[in-house]
């Protein structure tokens, strides 16, 4: 069966992996589809994520959904959640599972040995970790449940915003998915930025009320002062926007995952004005609904830009990098 496996820093290849068995507890997924998430991109281009460094070969992905080929779920389509807390530290007792400090994740190298990766033809998860898909909701579109997720865990710790301006930075993938949220969410007004004319055109398509360039703050929609702000560019300048937009007293979060090491930011707007920063990371309980709403909204569809076969993974891989000309790719696996 063949996988997507990344050996270093611009080392990704289509390899032809060993089957796998379910061991106990476990259900065997044919995977149909596989959506290319930015940190697949920083393991490809940089060689880690964040402060998560490869130290071996890994199989990339955690966006998968497909057919469960065994369990109690056997020939249903599913989506699978990523994560398997621990259910005994700390966080987890405090149900704050997302923070997990022993979980594992799909395609991680958080850890070592790193956690193997979604993609690939078959994979061996934990039952528990399946989701069928509701009535209505095709794979395709049921792809977008873990990015989708990320972002209703972003609004969710912003608080309260119905009714509220939220102004989101960065218009890729989870920018605009974030955008898509908040709007559920019941916000009012929603401003996405950045500098790509079609990463702006992405986020009207998800919902935003304004889309405006981040370096242009002479367009009219540029906002004043806004109630919520969410981070979603993963730079630092980005930030630096919401703390100087959000009003006194207000909420930002931090999503977007910055580059290693130290990042300057405006901390003395953080004193005078009681702004509140707030982190985000990963996601818990929002994936279940994260697949209702994907079911009952198709508008979700014009998010994926293409779907390519696993084949053709690099390919694949320089077109999601290329957000003049992506937003959301999928790999194809054929099921």
């Amino acid at each position: 069966m063949l996988g997507c496996v990344i050996h270093a820093q611009g080392d990704l290849r289509v390899e032809e992996l060993a089957p796998v068995e379910p061991g106990p507890g476990q259900a065997l997924v044919a995977v149909r589809y596989g959506g290319v998430c930015g940190s697949d991109l920083h393991y490809w281009r940089h060689g880690g994520v964040g402060d998560f460094r490869l130290k071996e070969p890994m199989v990339l992905g955690h966006e998968v959904v497909g057919t469960a080929l065994s369990g109690p779920f056997e020939g249903q389509s599913v989506a699978v959640h990523p994560a398997t807390p621990c259910g005994v530290c700390p966080e987890c007792v405090d149900g704050r599972r997302n923070v997990c400090r022993d979980t594992r994740y799909l395609g991680s190298a958080a850890r070592t040995p790193h956690v193997q990766g979604g993609f690939a033809a078959r994979i061996a998860v934990p039952q528990e970790q399946l989701r069928v898909l509701p009535e209505g909701l095709d794979l395709r579109r049921a792809a977008l449940a873990e990015p989708l997720s990320v972002a209703l865990h972003a609004v969710r710790r912003a608080g309260e915003v119905r009714g509220r301006h939220v102004l989101v930075t960065g218009a890729g993938p989870i920018g605009c998915l974030v955008v898509a949220a908040a709007k559920a969410a019941g916000a009012a007004r929603v401003t996405v930025t950045d500098l790509l004319p079609a990463a702006l055109e992405f986020g009207r398509i998800a919902g935003a009320s304004d889309a405006v360039r981040a370096d242009d703050p002479s367009d009219p929609g540029w906002p004043t002062e806004v109630d919520v702000a969410i981070e979603a560019s993963g730079v630092a300048a980005g930030l630096d926007t919401c703390l100087r937009l959000i009003r006194r007293g207000g909420v930002v979060v931090q999503l977007g995952m910055l580059p290693p090491g130290q990042s300057p930011f405006a901390g003395n707007l953080v004193v005078s004005r009681e702004i509140e920063l707030r982190g985000a990371f990963r996601f818990d309980t929002e994936f279940d609904e994260a697949l209702q709403l994907l079911a009952v909204q198709p508008a979700f569809d014009g998010l994926v830009s293409a779907v390519v076969p696993v084949e053709e993974a690099e390919p694949a891989f320089a077109l999601a990098a290329d957000r003049a000309r992506s937003c959301k790719v999928l790999l194809d696996f054929g099921g």
